[in-house]
């Protein structure tokens, strides 16, 4: 098992080399729009056009510079898992990873997930306690 795939295997058992802010296009994108406006000179066209929204304009302008950031390299070495509960806890038991905590499938630390990957973590969590890490990288994630 490599190294790379590992680093790319979250705590919670999701996959980070599916993630969109891995791959970064949406922060390319973003970045891509704000310098168009940059250049169209946006900021000061919705000021003086009546049915341009200038505050939406602002609001889609603060939105882009908050996407744009947002690169990660996976959760095992990005900052952003010091601020995750699931990164910390698995950390503090000095595990690899949910799957070796018998509590994971009733853990509420992993709630938030759902409303975005539905219970793709925990079928990927139960699948890597049955045939280990290695394997499961092997045979690809589930979701």
């Amino acid at each position: 098992m490599g190294e790379d795939q590992l680093k790319m295997t979250g705590y919670c058992g999701l996959y980070c080399g599916d993630c969109v802010f891995k791959h970064g296009t949406i922060n390319d994108l973003a970045q891509q729009l704000l310098d168009e406006f940059t250049n169209a000179r946006l900021d000061k066209i919705v000021e003086v056009i009546p049915f341009i929204d200038e505050e939406k304009y602002k609001q889609t302008h603060e939105f882009l510079e908050s996407i744009v950031p947002l690169r990660c390299t996976g959760c095992r070495e990005d900052m952003r898992s010091k601020f995750c509960d699931v990164a910390n806890c698995a950390r503090e038991k000095e595990i690899e990873g949910c799957w070796g905590c018998a509590e994971f499938s009733a853990c509420s630390k992993m709630e938030f997930l759902a409303h975005v990957h539905g219970d793709a973590h925990i079928k990927n969590l139960e699948k890597i306690k049955d045939i280990g890490l290695e394997e499961w990288i092997e045979g690809g994630p589930l979701w």
